[in-house]
């Protein structure tokens, strides 16, 4: 006979107690406890038999002998990129965002291209639904089986008989299973599915991979041992007033979490960016004021994005200042820069600032293109479309110097650009001679200033 027990779970956290909570010790939040049966029984929804009688014994550490694991091809380089080199066996991946932003399409991609047995197994649409969406992706791979099913038992009755080398869940959400007496959805069953898949994927030495639903805060929903349960996170977003998407990594296990791949969804599906810049820098006839191009960093991957500015005598009284993709409150502390080192009078003029492509960047690298882009609209001379710019502008109005720019360089002499302004301090050793492209250090606002406009 099974047992039956009533635990309560935290639902922003899944803190469990044995009584109910006013106050959730854990994340602190008030009337989040929810009561939840527990079915307990001594056998798992996939377990193999282990002997009583097998020893465990501890090796020292010189001794423990490894064997690299060869990493299955995904047949996707920016998924690639982002896992470190490939899908390893018995991985267990967690990928999160938004509705609508692509999870599905982005997994189904990879079911139909890798050359690998896949199971799909989805519990939010029909077998239909999934074959429309694969026709129009163009369906390549022959051995990728669709089902439909939200019980974890018939899951893996499935994976026994189908022998995959893959398996993908849409979603961890609408999963259930028998040992947990609750509604699919709820933290005991998340908790409980992924617990399951988990054993399954070191045993057998198949990746998982789960696709999961996100909150209005835009965390992961569900426990946060969720996380810490599977090897791998990743974190699919964008902007769905842009077509491009990127897939980030905040937890893995066999690789960085500085990686990240850049996807631009089109009718056909996503199609991987090689070169980001592409679609970050706008393309135009003639050459405008008020813009400027950087050099920066998206946690490993470096790429050229497109600065605009627009400065004009305010109308009111108080001037405006916007910005879009940018720190509002870097950008007012630039101004005062300007204002008090430089003698730019900027301060009776409104002043926006946009980053083309819609995306938000914090890199510090980015300030000296910010100035410039500001400088040349204030003084209505366009930047030369050849020149771009890396480097950190401090309070006193001097040009510090950038983490990894030799990456920075190398990426704007790969696109064209024949001028890049750095800071002298950079020039430290660095091998001018090995890169296409003229370098100039700048130690103040001023001295850029006065190469750009004479």
């Amino acid at each position: 006979m099974s047992k039956q027990k009533t635990v309560f779970y935290c639902q922003n956290c899944g803190y469990q107690t044995s009584k109910w909570l006013g106050k959730c010790p854990s994340c602190e939040k008030w009337n989040s406890f929810v009561e939840e049966v527990v079915k307990t029984d001594d056998k798992h929804a996939y377990s193999k038999n282990v002997s009583a009688k097998e020893t465990v014994e501890a090796h020292p550490i010189q001794e423990v002998a490894y064997s690299t694991e060869i990493r299955l091809n995904a047949c996707n380089g920016e998924l690639n990129r982002v896992l470190g080199g490939g899908i390893v066996p018995g991985s267990l991946i967690l990928i999160g965002g938004e509705p609508g932003i692509g999870k599905s399409t982005l997994m189904l991609q990879v079911a139909l291209n890798i050359n690998a047995k896949v199971l799909y197994v989805s519990g939010e649409e029909s077998s239909q639904q999934i074959k429309m969406r694969a026709d129009r992706l163009t369906i390549k791979n022959p051995a990728c089986y669709i089902a439909t099913e939200t019980s974890t038992q018939n899951i893996f009755q499935l994976a026994e008989q189908v022998t995959p080398e893959v398996i993908i869940i849409d979603s961890i959400q609408t999963l259930h299973t028998e040992i947990i007496d609750s509604s699919a959805g709820s933290i005991s069953q998340i908790k409980e599915c992924a617990a399951e898949f988990q054993r399954y994927a070191k045993l057998t030495g198949v990746p998982v991979f789960l696709i999961g639903h996100i909150t209005k805060d835009g965390a992961i929903a569900g426990p946060k041992i969720l996380e810490h349960m599977v090897d791998t996170v990743l974190q699919f977003e964008g902007d769905r007033n842009y077509g491009y998407r990127i897939l980030r990594s905040s937890k893995n296990r066999f690789g960085s979490t500085s990686e990240l791949g850049i996807y631009e969804m089109q009718n056909s599906g996503l199609r991987e960016v090689s070169n980001p810049s592409e679609i970050l820098i706008s393309q135009k006839d003639q050459l405008l004021s008020g813009t400027s191009i950087a050099s920066t960093l998206e946690g490993m991957r470096p790429m050229l994005i497109e600065i605009q500015a627009l400065v004009s005598s305010s109308v009111y009284g108080t001037p405006q200042r916007s910005s879009t993709g940018f720190d509002l409150r870097r950008l007012n502390m630039l101004l005062a820069v300007l204002e008090k080192r430089c003698g730019f009078r900027l301060g009776a003029k409104d002043v926006f600032l946009n980053i083309a492509g819609g995306i938000r960047v914090d890199d510090p690298a980015i300030d000296l293109a910010v100035v410039s882009a500001i400088l040349s609209s204030n003084a209505d001379i366009p930047v030369d479309a050849k020149i771009c710019f890396a480097a950190e502008v401090g309070l006193t109005g001097e040009i510090r110097p950038v983490n990894r720019i030799e990456n920075r360089i190398s990426e704007a002499g790969k696109l064209g650009f024949e001028k890049i302004f750095i800071s002298k301090y950079n020039l430290k050793g660095l091998d001018i001679q090995k890169y296409n492209i003229d370098i100039v250090p700048a130690s103040t606002v001023e001295n850029v200033f006065s190469r750009l406009f004479g």
